[in-house]
């Protein structure tokens, strides 16, 4: 499955949820982040933020992701790949 596939494999629900929890930890308004955007350069994520995303999504989500994949979370895109392939498992 392409990256495409993996966050339309995601509801609009599911979606919203995960960047629900990502603003929340990031302390930022939904209005201010895009798939696209950058954690850590656009909105001054560092790397404790990424790893409370990080368990915050396993809670939440009911899945577990290694922390290597903490690399490929640098946006919203990324976390709904990460979230996807977890839930594949």
């Amino acid at each position: 499955m392409t990256d495409v596939d993996l966050t339309t494999a995601l509801d609009a629900a599911r979606k919203q949820e995960i960047k629900e929890i990502v603003c929340d930890i990031l302390e930022i308004d939904e209005d201010e982040v895009t798939e696209t955007s950058l954690f850590k350069e656009e909105h001054d994520a560092d790397s404790l933020r990424a790893i409370e995303i990080l368990a915050a999504l396993e809670r939440t989500q009911k899945v577990t992701i290694d922390q290597a994949e903490l690399s490929r979370m640098v946006n919203l895109r990324g976390v709904y790949v990460v979230v996807a392939e977890a839930s594949a498992n």
